[in-house]
């Protein structure tokens, strides 16, 4: 009985080992993993450094508040332009939203955007305008106007500043300061 006893302990020791020694290949091959993604993230880390010594004061300015936009999941794309398509006339046309800052002001997130928008007649912008004023979600100003002429058609691209300010609903989540610092990856 003893005999037996000890051969099954000389087996389960032996399969200890065993295993001591698989998990040991196992964390060594790990570890180099890891020391291999280190590597790459610092690679990478440099790279982007470069690329944003690169970028215009403007450029960085914008880049931040992209990521912020990006980053705060309360301040919502879709939101947004359904917003956008409730105050624009049937004869406007958004061409292009820039995002230039996010904000928190008194509890509320908002948003200074640069709209683009081509419409045939003053008239509509200015209704546009007016509908966008008196929904309680964006104030327009406008900035510049541009006439446009082809064969077929003429129109004007109006330039406006907004600011957004999303629904309560929409804006409990503060801003986060993902990109103020200006350095990516991970910390």
């Amino acid at each position: 009985m003893a005999g037996v006893l000890l051969v099954i302990s000389m087996a389960v020791g032996i399969f200890c080992l065993a295993r001591l020694n698989a998990n040991k290949r196992e964390n060594d091959l790990l570890a180099n993993d890891v020391k291999e993604r280190q590597s790459e993230i610092q690679r990478l880390n440099g790279e982007g450094e470069k690329v944003r010594q690169l970028l215009t004061p403007d450029q960085k300015a914008t880049l931040i508040a992209s990521h912020k936009l990006v980053a705060n999941k309360a301040f919502g794309w879709s939101r947004l332009f359904a917003d956008l398509e409730a105050v624009l006339p049937g004869s406007v046309s958004a061409s292009r939203i820039t995002v230039q800052n996010v904000y928190q002001d008194g509890g509320r997130i908002k948003a200074e955007l640069e709209l683009g928008v081509i419409a045939r007649d003053y008239s509509a912008a200015m209704a546009m305008i007016d509908n966008m004023n008196n929904s309680g979600l964006f104030q327009a100003e406008l900035r510049g106007q541009d006439l446009q002429k082809n064969e077929r058609v003429t129109y004007t691209e109006y330039t406006f500043r907004l600011i957004y300010t999303p629904t309560a609903a929409y804006s409990e989540t503060p801003p986060t300061d993902i990109a103020s610092n200006g350095v990516g990856g991970v910390q």
